[in-house]
């Protein structure tokens, strides 16, 4: 079970957005690399990369700041970046750069003929980002939810040969409230490929929880807000993962 951290990129800040909101967001750095080499001290084993800016402009708009994470890095654990994913050119810059896994997630939903192509270029590194709210995926930065299926979305773009799937409970993320546990198993368990759980992950009692259900494929949780508030320690929750999973 892997606890992975979250640097969201905003302006080449490091940043999180209450709810996805652009204009309610807490700078935490304006040095993101040096968030990285401090997570890599904690015993951060991936990394997940957001460009804020590049998911609203429909293309990367951060890249400066990624390149520096990436050196910061320097191939010491694989690096899952999204936002702003709509071209094979785009991918390839990215993985090009030193980004092993890039996420395609509104894109993905709105053009899956671009995901099918993407998975068939780029076969091993493509993730799709799924952000869904009571079921229903939303698209372009949360502001629009749609009438698709998450679970029927998922199965539908496994079969195009995606690494594995991130899920964001968009009702939780950045609140603090715990993650959504059973919307995140049901995926799981309609799926052969791994899921990542996103949004809302707040204390130790949720790391416990997801542990718990790890077996059904969930494979690793991304945490922001949580790691940054404080509201969790980081190395602990690592630990005290790995200390389940062998227990």
């Amino acid at each position: 079970m892997l606890i992975i951290p979250a640097i969201d990129l905003k302006d080449g800040q490091c940043v999180r957005l209450r709810q996805g909101e652009m204009d309610d967001a807490t700078v935490f750095s304006d040095d993101p690399a040096s968030f990285v080499s401090h997570w890599l001290g904690q015993g951060a084993r991936r990394m997940h990369l957001v460009d804020l800016n590049g998911a609203f402009a429909g293309k990367p708009r951060n890249l400066d700041a990624v390149k520096r994470i990436i050196a910061a890095i320097d191939g010491e654990v694989p690096v899952q970046l999204g936002g702003g994913i709509r071209s094979l050119e785009t991918i390839e810059m990215y993985l090009d750069a030193g980004i092993d896994y890039v996420i395609i997630g509104t894109a993905a939903v709105k053009q899956p003929g671009f995901l099918h192509e993407a998975c068939d270029a780029f076969p091993g590194h493509i993730i799709v980002g799924l952000d869904a709210k009571d079921g229903k995926v939303a698209t372009d930065g949360w502001s629009k939810i749609t009438d698709h299926d998450v679970v029927d979305l998922a199965q539908r773009f496994q079969g195009y040969g995606v690494e594995s799937v991130i899920y964001t409970d968009i009702g939780r993320d950045g609140m603090l409230s715990g993650v959504n546990i059973e919307a995140t198993v049901r995926l799981a368990q309609a799926l052969t490929i791994p899921v990542i759980a996103s949004g809302g992950l707040t204390n130790l009692d949720d790391v416990r929880k997801l542990v718990e259900v790890a077996d059904e494929g969930i494979e690793g949780v991304i945490t922001g807000r949580a790691i940054y508030a404080g509201t969790i320690d980081f190395k602990a929750a690592q630990e005290l993962a790995d200390e389940l999973v062998a227990a």
